[in-house]
């Protein structure tokens, strides 16, 4: 293993192989760690610009941007489908530019959206297509996790990943927490009339990712793909199995994320109108309660991220996620019993209903944090597994294979699971348009889907035959996944 430099001081690591132990305890481990610690802080910043859209919505009083609680949902879900889209190129374009590279360049394309919420926002007169066209942009965002969990993988030894996998995703989670803390502090001290000074924030913090990523990441040279291993990936089920996983863990983390701070401001609006007709500074105050409790959900959810991806290192990443869904199930059933109460009493929230609203969905979030770690794990060790079946291939060739397997499911896993985020959106809007004016609908839609992912998880990996590395049906065994 070693580093060379070209001309113009840019990093190039040859020969990178993290299963090589005495390179790996001779420096590869604090080259890996410092790519991890840029990849994080420039994923963490994509993240924060994808989700801005779930806190300008709380900068948009209705009486003032003419913009419904319906309209919102639609504006907070544009840059989830965009960002869903984004992630299968993203996941291909490290290995083609380079992970220090495509890292720079997403980093500073993302002053687009930045600037562009930043003078639309402050003018409140603009119409609801170009506010729709603007929320697109920040999908841009949302892209950022494929390379960099692409990147990472390549980086780290699979005895690791599940922990740095984990750590890199969790750190860029987080990143939708950080912009709404910074929005409630902005609500808090200036009012729900200064959108643009969360936007300006984002203009230096997206200057500092691109030079920290210039100055201290590499790019592998034998880390090489292409557009065809999107394709072949495909041909497997287990792609398409663990896509639809990433789509209740994930879809659930964003979608939430995305959905909380409109649901509660919903919520607490519901409360005041029983006690009078609806002021600006009653729309005031519930952007500022909503934003209080917002942030808490995607913090939680992004800090149990790597403890996901510890567990499934060390219990297997089939078990972890089974459990998860189960205890996802029963969250999603507290949030019905919840709802149903709220229906019962004409729709109104009582501070009980609330707290249970509240606690169910920061359990969920919890949850699906945990889910995306372990998830994620399952990737590498699907491939892993795999490659042992090809036995015409060498050791340093089977290992190429299951890393570029790997990275190519990961971009297609994050875009389809970004997806779901999109059917969080779409679900609680419907919900809310629906006679009872609730999420109850979307909460019964949540459960039977979580009943769903974790059958899948049971049938398909918890109950694989031990047998051998690969099964006949071409599923891993349980050794080598859930116990990996």
């Amino acid at each position: 293993m070693q580093i060379t430099r070209n001309t113009r001081g840019v990093h190039d690591i040859a020969d990178w192989d993290p299963e090589d132990v005495t390179a790996w305890n001779a420096g590869g481990a604090k080259v890996a760690r410092r790519n991890l610690i840029w990849s994080i802080i420039a994923e963490h910043v994509g993240f924060s610009v994808w989700s801005i859209w779930s806190v300008m919505v709380l900068f948009m009083p209705q009486d003032v941007y003419h913009i419904d609680a319906a309209g919102k949902f639609v504006l907070v879900a544009v840059p989830t489908v965009v960002g869903a889209v984004l992630r299968i190129p993203y996941a291909s374009a490290v290995t083609r530019f380079g992970g220090r590279n495509w890292t720079i360049f997403s980093a500073l394309v993302l002053l687009v959206p930045a600037a562009l919420t930043l003078y639309f926002m402050a003018k409140p007169g603009t119409s609801y297509t170009t506010f729709i066209l603007v929320a697109a942009f920040a999908g841009l965002g949302g892209g950022n996790f494929a390379s960099s969990m692409a990147n990472i993988n390549a980086f780290y030894p699979q005895r690791l990943k599940g922990w740095a996998l984990g750590l890199n995703a969790g750190g860029g989670n987080i990143g939708v927490a950080a912009i709404q803390l910074i929005g409630l502090m902005v609500i808090a001290t200036v009012g729900n009339r200064s959108p643009q000074l969360v936007c300006a924030a984002y203009l230096v913090l997206i200057g500092v990712a691109a030079l920290g990523a210039a100055l201290f990441m590499d790019n592998l040279t034998n880390h090489t793909s292409n557009a065809r291993v999107m394709i072949d990936v495909l041909a497997y089920r287990d792609s398409w199995l663990i896509a639809l996983l990433y789509i209740g863990t994930f879809g659930s983390f964003i979608g939430f994320g995305f959905a909380f701070g409109q649901v509660l401001q919903i919520n607490f609006l519901a409360t005041l109108a029983d006690h009078g007709p609806i002021t600006s500074a009653m729309t005031a105050q519930a952007a500022l309660h909503a934003a209080q409790i917002a942030f808490i959900g995607p913090v939680l959810g992004s800090l149990a991220r790597p403890a996901g991806g510890w567990l499934a290192d060390r219990v297997g990443g089939a078990k972890v996620t089974l459990y998860t869904f189960v205890a996802m199930t029963a969250a999603a059933a507290w949030l019905v019993a919840s709802g149903e109460i709220d229906d019962a009493t004409a729709g109104v929230p009582s501070g009980m209903t609330m707290a249970a609203l509240i606690g169910g969905f920061i359990v969920l979030f919890i949850l699906s944090g945990i889910g995306n770690g372990s998830t994620y794990k399952m990737i590498p060790s699907i491939f892993e597994a795999k490659a042992r079946g090809l036995a015409h291939l060498g050791a340093a060739e089977r290992q190429a294979w299951s890393r570029r397997m790997s990275g190519a499911l990961i971009g297609i896993a994050g875009a389809v699971g970004a997806l779901g985020g999109v059917g969080v959106n779409m679900a609680l809007r419907a919900s809310y348009l629906s006679p009872a004016k609730s999420a109850t609908m979307a909460f019964w839609a949540f459960l039977a889907f979580y009943v769903l992912c974790g059958a899948i998880t049971w049938m398909a990996y918890v109950r694989a035959p031990r047998s051998s590395a690969v099964n006949a049906a071409g599923r891993p065994a349980l050794d080598a996944v859930s116990a990996a």
